[in-house]
């Protein structure tokens, strides 16, 4: 992959629009701005989080896959910043099930066995590439996030959301009390659960459940993490580890309509003033 990215898919009308203060959220709609995505991916990923990028990746500063041209790109502008629309400070990808057939599989089967989900009769959207850039990683900012993958959700009727999400290192034995936490405390259900490809698996109940103190592993998790839990998310059997970026990934797997209550009035309210 060289220069600007592919033009992303158009739609009718913006799948989301989310104006906060001086934040703006919606897809990527040039090639410019997918590669400013990819342009903070790089900033995070590689050079802060010391990801190892192929010499193309470093050549260009950005960070990209086979997969980018398949995906939606969800944008959060600052407006304030020049130039305009402004400087992107958080991205997230999405590539529905379509896409992906397009794309020759979601990402997620690199690293696992996703049969179960790939069977699931319903709409199905996998989520990844989350970064925010180090001067914006306030709660509040995070939740303006949140409200974009719900208006995605909602837009598209989406049906199962699912993805890796990493822990920041490639030593199992560092995060053992959070593996084994998800084992005993978030493990999908079989109909739902998918499981690390037999090469790449690396067990997650590490500890007996005993050994564990539920409340200290579950605030040592990485807060993308601990937000699918919140929405009611389970984890699938087996953890990877990705050298590349240094770290060790879980499948998280979603149901929409498992969204509690709390969530969804928070996430999906009627916004009758300005923020």
């Amino acid at each position: 992959m060289s220069g600007l990215p592919a033009v992303p898919t158009t739609y009718e009308r913006r799948p989301v629009d989310i104006r906060s203060r001086n934040f703006h959220l919606r897809l990527a709609e040039t090639p410019e701005e997918v590669a400013a995505s990819q342009a903070l991916r790089y900033q995070v990923f590689v050079q802060e989080m010391a990801a190892q990028p192929t010499p193309e990746r470093q050549t260009e500063q950005r960070e990209f896959d086979r997969f980018d041209p398949f995906c939606d790109h969800l944008l959060v502008f600052d407006t304030d910043a020049d130039p305009a629309p402004g400087r992107v400070i958080a991205t997230y990808r999405f590539m529905r099930r379509e896409a992906a057939l397009r794309a020759g599989g979601f990402y997620t089967a690199t690293e696992y066995d996703i049969g179960p989900l790939e069977a699931y009769h319903g709409e199905a959207m996998e989520l990844g590439r989350s970064c925010v850039h180090a001067d914006y990683r306030a709660g509040a900012n995070m939740q303006l996030v949140w409200r974009g993958i719900t208006d995605y959700v909602m837009h598209f009727g989406v049906d199962l959301m699912f993805g890796c999400a990493s822990l920041p290192t490639v030593e199992p034995a560092e995060v053992a009390e959070q593996l084994t936490y998800l084992y005993y405390h978030h493990l999908a259900p079989p109909g739902l659960r998918p499981r690390a490809r037999p090469e790449l698996h690396v067990k997650m109940d590490r500890l007996s459940p005993e050994a564990v103190d539920a409340k200290a592993a579950l605030q040592a998790l990485p807060p993308l993490i601990k937000g699918y839990l919140r929405l009611g998310g389970f984890v699938g059997d087996g953890a990877v580890i990705d050298s590349d970026f240094g770290t060790t990934d879980v499948c998280v797997v979603v149901k929409t309509d498992m969204v509690t209550d709390r969530y969804r009035r928070h996430l999906t309210r009627e916004r009758t003033t300005e923020d």
